[in-house]
C-alpha cells in the first residue's frame, strides 16, 4: 500500500463541509486506508492506495480533480509519502 497526503489550504471547518460532500460521491468500501485530518491551515487527508502506481494515476485524473472541485474544494497541495510498513486502526492491523 502506498501513502500519500492530500493538503487544503483554508478555513478547516469549511473544509470539513466540503470533504464530507466530496466523500459522499465515492462507495463507502472504495478506502483501504484513509484519514482526514483538521491542522492549523486547514485539512490535510491521508490516503493509502494499492500500489503507487495506483496512486500516480489517481492523483491526476480528471475524476479525481472533478470530484474536489465539485465539492468546493481547492486544488490540493499531494505529498506522495511511501510505502506502508505498518498500520492499526481501531482491532485491524494492515501490514
Amino acid at each position: 500500500m502506498f501513502l500519500s497526503a492530500y493538503h487544503f489550504d483554508g478555513d478547516p471547518t469549511t473544509l470539513v463541509r466540503a470533504y464530507g460532500r466530496m466523500q459522499e460521491g465515492f462507495p463507502p468500501d472504495m478506502f483501504e486506508l484513509h484519514a482526514c485530518v483538521v491542522t492549523g491551515s486547514g485539512i490535510t487527508v491521508f490516503d493509502g492506495c494499492p500500489s503507487r502506481e495506483d496512486f500516480e494515476g489517481f492523483s491526476v485524473s480528471a475524476d479525481f480533480r472533478s470530484a474536489v472541485a465539485a465539492a468546493g474544494l481547492p486544488q490540493p497541495r499531494i505529498e506522495p509519502l511511501g510505502e506502508v510498513h505498518f498500520a492499526v486502526a481501531g482491532k485491524t492491523v494492515l501490514q
